[in-house]
């Protein structure tokens, strides 16, 4: 696993594409994900090591901040940040449900990073811009105590940067309602 993660969020494809192209040929990093989301944005989210990737997510946003909507660098992200996003978590019980919705799509893995350094609590789900408009949301689970603590910080991280839209935390989420979600 690499050292650390970086992304870029920016309002057109086509500028999404060649900041892709200005990431990769700037540093020696690895494109996680690279693709057009809702409303027509397009993210990159890239690997390697942190020097890299603050190098390559910098060029990107020194040469196209005309259209840059957001971004970030992780230096050793939490490791449940991948399987949430690809929606592969596995949970077996649930106390309480954590519920966190942003903007924009970088700022969703920021929070669930802190979510996860925070307290002992589980990601669920990442849901970055794909079919909302172009806002992110994430699901977290854990004890209430925990799940509450979680959402706390996160907001008070990202509502700085004006990113932050809305939350909530469900004790003991009915099984019908739990079951839709996964």
């Amino acid at each position: 696993m690499s050292k650390a993660i970086g992304m870029v969020e920016y309002v057109t494809v086509s500028t999404g594409i060649l900041a892709a192209d200005t990431m990769v040929k700037t540093a020696d990093v690895d494109i996680l994900e690279a693709q057009t989301v809702c409303p027509g944005k397009y993210i990159i989210i890239i690997s390697g090591e942190l020097s890299a990737v603050r190098a390559a997510v910098d060029a990107s946003k020194t040469k196209f901040d005309e259209k840059l909507i957001d971004s970030f660098v992780l230096g050793n992200p939490h490791e449940s940040i991948f399987s949430a996003i690809y929606g592969a978590t596995r949970i077996e019980t649930v106390e309480a449900l954590g519920v966190l919705e942003t903007y924009s799509a970088a700022s969703i893995i920021v929070a669930a990073d802190v979510a996860a350094k925070t307290a002992e609590v589980e990601l669920i789900e990442l849901r970055i811009a794909k079919g909302m408009c172009g806002k992110s949301y994430m699901l977290i689970t854990g004890s209430v105590a925990s799940v509450t603590a979680a959402i706390e910080k996160t907001k008070a991280q990202i509502t700085d940067n004006g990113f932050f839209l809305d939350s909530s935390i469900i004790a003991r989420p009915d099984e019908k309602l739990w079951q839709t979600l996964l």
